[in-house]
């Protein structure tokens, strides 16, 4: 099975430039934070510029968030780096002369989209603001912060 971190980093992303708001933000300096190579985060960046998320300038090393913290939810910032696709996929290969593989693409789909909507649901309601005051706050008390 293969996960992908593109949602963290683009969070990682996105706070680390809010919060390093003096800091060398250079694509360099974001993926040793992340741990990835820049490239990877110039592509993530572009996305979320392309995303309205992020803004950035030609030439100057100074992004900035689109807009208000408080007003970005993780569920924008997943349909910026996700799209709309489902969290959860169905093996549609099943045999459909048996009772359960027959049956059970249906009934997944259910359930799934039940799940789907939730996570959603929940993704909406927690703004980036409230990711990037956790972490300043975790930081503060690890003593990594002033």
């Amino acid at each position: 099975m293969h996960y992908s971190h593109k949602l963290s980093d683009a969070i990682h992303v996105l706070a680390y430039v809010q919060i390093g708001a003096g800091w060398d933000l250079a694509s360099k300096e974001i993926a040793a934070s992340i741990n990835a190579n820049p490239s990877v985060v110039r592509r993530l960046m572009a996305q979320l510029v392309k995303g309205g998320l992020l803004t950035s300038q030609p030439g100057a090393v100074r992004p900035a968030l689109a807009r208000p913290a408080e007003s970005i939810s993780l569920l924008d910032i997943y349909r910026v780096v996700a799209g709309t696709g489902p969290l959860l996929h169905l093996d549609e290969q099943t045999s459909p002369a048996c009772p359960v593989g027959g049956n059970i693409q249906d009934t997944l789909s259910a359930v799934y989209d039940s799940v789907q909507a939730a996570a959603e649901a929940r993704m909406a309601a927690i703004s980036l603001q409230q990711i990037i005051d956790d972490i300043v706050a975790r930081a503060k008390a690890r003593q990594m912060l002033a």
